[in-house]
């Protein structure tokens, strides 16, 4: 009963700039990443409340010449019912799956090399998070089908298909020796209902106060603010 989240979340959606003005002019045009190393499962990723992480994302792929320019647009979005690897009931039913994941393995002649190599931790590729993408999509797969037998046989289901999926993940060298603190730890969301968000926006960058000026004192004559983001008031 716990795991609907009440709040808004703020998220930050590093992408090509051709991306950002397509979701903010259509933002119904939502693309699920459905990649296989996915580390959340299926979904539209956000870093939460990180823009500068965002950015950060689209710059590499920039540099690796994956995207033409580097951008980012937010969104303000609901979690609903969110498979939260922050919470250790998830945490739990999500080990469960793996081991009946293994179990499956074991005992399924037919099961393709891949899995066989995944389940041992043997498979060697740059494609970090695929067995978390692999135990998620399975969790998502088994919940459907577990809701389409109870409605079919009681009317009715006690299960939920999650909303979105939220991890913290460790990345990077420490900030300094000995430190518990990374340099690129970040919470990840993936968006699997898309009516989750509630709407994209282009972030504003912060305005400098030094705590006696306002915008109100920068406001010129035809009603636009003077100084640029990053500029003192008053100057």
């Amino acid at each position: 009963m716990y795991h609907v989240r009440p709040n808004l979340v703020v998220g930050f959606h590093g992408c090509d700039e051709s991306v950002c003005n397509t979701l903010l002019n259509n933002p119904n045009r939502i693309r699920i990443s459905t990649k296989r190393y996915d580390w959340l499962g299926n979904g539209m990723y956000f870093w939460e409340n990180n823009y500068q992480r965002a950015l950060d994302w689209a710059n590499e792929k920039f540099r690796r010449k994956k995207i033409a320019k580097p951008a980012v647009i937010g969104a303000v979005i609901d979690l609903g019912y969110c498979y939260d690897f922050l919470d250790a009931a998830h945490i739990h039913t999500f080990k469960h799956f793996y081991e009946k994941f293994i179990s499956d393995v074991k005992n399924d002649e037919g099961n393709s090399h891949q899995n066989v190599n995944l389940a041992h931790g043997s498979f060697r590729t740059k494609m970090i998070g695929e067995l978390d993408c692999l135990i998620i999509e399975r969790l998502h797969k088994e919940i459907a089908a577990q809701m389409k037998v109870d409605i079919e046989q009681r009317g009715f289901t006690e299960e939920r298909l999650p909303d979105s999926v939220r991890g913290a993940f460790i990345e990077g060298k420490p900030v300094f020796e000995g430190s518990g603190i990374h340099e690129k730890t970040h919470i990840q969301i993936a968006i699997r209902n898309p009516n989750c968000i509630k709407g994209f926006f282009l972030p504003r960058r912060e305005r400098i106060s030094d705590g006696f000026h306002y915008d109100l004192d920068d406001v010129s004559e035809d009603g636009f603010m003077v100084s640029e983001p990053d500029v003192p008031y008053g100057v």
